[in-house]
């Protein structure tokens, strides 16, 4: 005789908490992307260097709130998160330098 066997499937109910977590975390970074759009269509192409600054910023702002929040950095101890931190702003301030000092060599040959 043949039986079969039916797949039980169980559904487990929405953890309500988490699910505000979410829908928390895409308005804060949809809010930060909308400021964004906002700053590119307002502020005057004369401002370049403002416009510019605002959007890295913005950007940084989001990337923590990412890491902070999907890998859970902000639960660690704080040692791991200087320890993380502190090379980023190194490396951003040698890349800010390195711009600026190309800059520099561009406009004195060039210009």
């Amino acid at each position: 005789m043949h039986t079969e066997e039916t797949a039980q499937i169980q559904v487990i109910p929405a953890d309500k908490e988490k699910i505000k977590k979410i829908w928390m975390t895409a308005g804060i970074l949809g809010l930060v992307t909308a400021l964004e759009f906002l700053i590119a269509f307002t502020v005057p192409h004369e401002m370049e260097t403002l416009r510019v600054s605002i959007f890295v910023a913005m950007t940084i702002v989001k990337a923590f709130y990412i890491v902070g929040e999907f890998m859970h950095l902000k639960y660690e101890v704080k040692a791991l998160i200087w320890s993380i931190l502190i090379p980023m702003i190194l490396v951003t301030w040698l890349l800010i330098a390195l711009i600026h000092e190309g800059s520099a060599i561009y406009n004195a040959i060039y210009l």
